[in-house]
């Protein structure tokens, strides 16, 4: 196996697993990652989406303690039931909408002009939602967010969580501001909806990986096993330490900072692709 192509691998792995749960979209940063690499092939696009697993292990283990608990207590507690129902109904309407509209959305909807619009307009509703927080959680006033902690969530809430997921489809969006942004925009406070997008992260992104697996099947050989191994190890990586790092940042910080990244990076989008130095078409 070609070394420059694992280091190609593992660069791409850090890449995913340090922006994977930031809401910044990983997708936007692995386009212009690959475009720098010469790492944009087919088979790059199905390794993009494949070491998205490599992040979610990173997660399982971060929250392994409340997924292990709500797997022994789940025969007889009925709040570890709601918690897994709450997970499986967040999740079913990215399944249900990416079947239906996966294709027309990636035919009509990845091109430069929307990386660069949704990385801008997500960019100024984080600064919205923030203050609305802000506003929502006031110690003076007494007044604090509806949803605290991901087990006070209802089905409602997680299914509506999950239909905001659903705008990720749309490149440059980003799974985790989706989910995060848009919980707090229902009443979940930050650690809550951060807390369920990364757990709504694991059957979304490990489904994601193993149907693009088998849908590009027929480009991948034995020969490609380093190349995902390495890929896999390093998104793995840098995701976990990523993770433990964003539950500690929004202890005590907004996401105004990631905010105003995104806007920055929407216009960065726009002169490249003028230009054709970077193809923003996933």
């Amino acid at each position: 196996m070609d070394l420059m192509l694992l280091a190609k691998a593992a660069a791409m792995g850090v890449v995913e697993g340090l922006t994977e749960f930031l809401p910044i979209s990983s997708t936007g940063h692995l386009i212009l990652a690959g475009a720098l690499l010469g790492f944009n092939d087919d088979k790059a696009k199905v390794f993009d989406i494949a070491i998205q697993t490599g992040a979610i292990f990173a997660v399982i283990l971060v929250y392994w303690e409340k997924i292990r608990s709500t797997a022994k207590a789940f025969r007889y507690q009925v709040e570890a039931q709601r918690f897994v129902l709450n997970v499986f109904i967040g999740f079913l309407p990215a399944v249900v909408l990416g079947l239906l509209f996966g294709k027309l959305i990636k035919e009509h909807l990845f091109n430069p002009w929307v990386v660069a619009t949704t990385f801008i307009v997500g960019g100024f509703i984080i600064l919205w939602a923030e203050r609305r927080q802000a506003a929502a959680d006031d110690v003076q006033t007494g007044t604090f967010s509806r949803v605290q902690t991901v087990d006070h969530l209802t089905a409602l809430d997680a299914l509506k969580v999950g239909l905001v997921q659903c705008l990720a489809m749309v490149p440059g969006t980003s799974r985790s501001g989706a989910t995060i942004i848009g919980g707090m925009l229902l009443g979940l406070s930050r650690k809550a909806a951060t807390d369920f997008s990364f757990y709504l992260a694991i059957p979304t992104l490990i489904g994601a990986g193993a149907y693009s697996l088998y849908k590009e099947r027929a480009l991948l050989s034995m020969a490609d096993a380093p190349m995902f191994a390495v890929g896999l190890l390093f998104s793995f990586l840098s995701a976990w330490v990523c993770v433990r790092w964003l539950l500690k940042y929004i202890a005590t910080h907004s996401f105004v900072v990631f905010a105003w990244y995104r806007i920055a990076f929407g216009i960065v989008v726009l002169p490249t692709a003028w230009t054709g130095l970077v193809d923003w078409a996933p």
